[in-house]
């Protein structure tokens, strides 16, 4: 069997030892509004905030 000549970085080892990939992020569909959403997160839903169901926050609208 070959012996390396020199050490290998941790750096090369572990690119060489990930098996994982990036996944797909857990989207949730709020009850109230139907949108979907990123889990624990507030967003952002005809002009108003949610957040578990329940608006947050409302955007002022100048005209």
């Amino acid at each position: 069997m070959p012996h390396p000549k020199r050490r290998h970085s941790k750096t090369r080892r572990d690119k060489r030892r990930t098996h994982y990939k990036a996944s797909m992020p857990t989207l949730s569909v709020c009850p109230t509004t139907g949108e979907h959403h990123l889990r624990h997160r507030a967003y952002w839903h005809e002009g108003k905030l949610y957040y578990k169901g329940q608006v947050v926050m409302e955007k002022d609208v100048l005209v």
